[in-house]
């Protein structure tokens, strides 16, 4: 194995973030070399930058290139390519009548979506936009997200230096709504540059030493696993503690969380005829199951539990395999054994129309689990 080889190996077994990020930092270079040892410092990375501080990994595409797409369309004056598509098995609930008054607007209202993962909170203001025909621009947090990426930057565009602007200062310019999603998982310190925009103030861009006035329809939604003040119990790893004074920026908090049974059913339901393999027991029974494991999870009595996201891939599963119960196992694997096996064996009872479905989970001791025949 050649050093840049083990360079590479060694860098993603460190930071497992580096191979979906495709950057990796100057201190996680330092890091890689400090356990590695005697072993060449990687000049050869570190040529190909994707922002300060940042360098890319061989065969990745730097953000500003997304960057460029995006102003290339807006320059275009094709901003109907920034319309979401219309989902047409979305159920409306929750949030979506506020949300979307919000969006009719075309008022600036920074508005903080709240909520467990996988119950819609993106889905809803993405639908409130193609339903009112307003383009979105969304952009997904993480730790390596700066500020380059969001306000903009310098780059090399065929031996030029230009100036790309970031997907904020675009939507501030064209009056678009703009979904800062997971913004919990982004840098406190990173997010404190989106105060003055969180005002509606306009917004001096050093770069070009130019004063950006937000025009008219402009907005910023935010979603988040937590409420900015971290993940106690270690649920939603990565999530930060975000600044108090950045968060009291934003007008209203909503709080959503997972639709109810008789909500869910008709989502499990369109999704079955989209797919053509409608089932309205199975459909019955997947909500009931859910419902069930969510009170429980809320009484303390599991520690997992199931969200709309997961029903959604059970469907889908089963319109592949034709199989509930296979369709169900695989889907509910990614949990321990011991949930896994709970989880199957309420899905069991409550599949029987005999048994009363209000009764909670019951703990599974490992030697008490009874194997499913598939």
């Amino acid at each position: 194995m050649n050093t840049d080889t083990q360079f590479l190996d060694t860098i993603m077994s460190e930071f497992p973030d580096v191979a979906s990020s495709g950057c990796v930092s100057r201190s996680q270079i330092a890091h890689t070399m400090q356990k590695l040892g005697e072993v060449k410092w990687p000049t050869w990375l570190m040529q190909n930058k994707a922002s300060r501080g940042l360098y890319l990994l061989p065969g990745k595409t730097p953000q500003h290139d997304q960057q460029e797409v995006l102003q290339e369309q807006i320059n275009m004056q094709d901003v109907t390519s920034l319309i979401p598509k219309i989902d047409t098995n979305y159920v409306a609930y929750g949030n979506y009548k506020d949300i979307e008054v919000i969006v009719r607007s075309r008022q600036f209202y920074p508005s903080y979506i709240s909520g467990p993962t996988g119950n819609g909170k993106s889905t809803t203001v993405e639908q409130a936009c193609a339903k009112n025909k307003r383009p979105l621009i969304r952009v997904n947090l993480n730790m390596m997200t700066d500020e380059d990426q969001l306000i903009g930057s310098k780059t090399l565009v065929d031996g030029n230096v230009e100036i790309i602007e970031g997907p904020i200062l675009i939507a501030m310019r064209n009056g678009i709504p703009i979904l800062l999603d997971e913004i919990d998982a982004g840098s406190a310190n990173t997010l404190l540059c989106l105060q003055p925009i969180l005002e509606g103030k306009p917004y001096y861009f050093k770069l070009k030493n130019e004063l950006i006035y937000p025009a008219p329809g402009f907005t910023v939604f935010a979603t988040a696993n937590t409420k900015g003040k971290g993940s106690d119990d270690g649920r939603y790893i990565g999530t930060n503690i975000l600044n108090e004074a950045f968060l009291e920026r934003f007008a209203i908090t909503f709080n959503q969380d997972y639709p109810s049974a008789a909500v869910e059913n008709k989502i499990v339901m369109n999704l079955m005829r989209s797919l053509n393999c409608v089932d309205e027991q199975f459909a019955e029974t997947l909500t009931k199951w859910a419902d069930a494991i969510r009170r429980t999870f809320a009484d303390g009595g599991v520690d997992e539990t199931i969200t709309t996201r997961r029903l959604v891939h059970i469907v889908r599963t089963f319109c592949i395999f034709k199989d509930k119960s296979k369709a169900v196992e695989l889907c509910i694997n990614r949990f321990d054994d011991i949930t896994r096996n709970a989880f199957l064996n309420l899905f069991e009872k409550v599949s029987n129309p005999d048994v009363i479905t209000d009764t909670p989970i019951q703990p599974v001791e490992p030697e008490q689990v009874e194997e499913i025949p598939f």
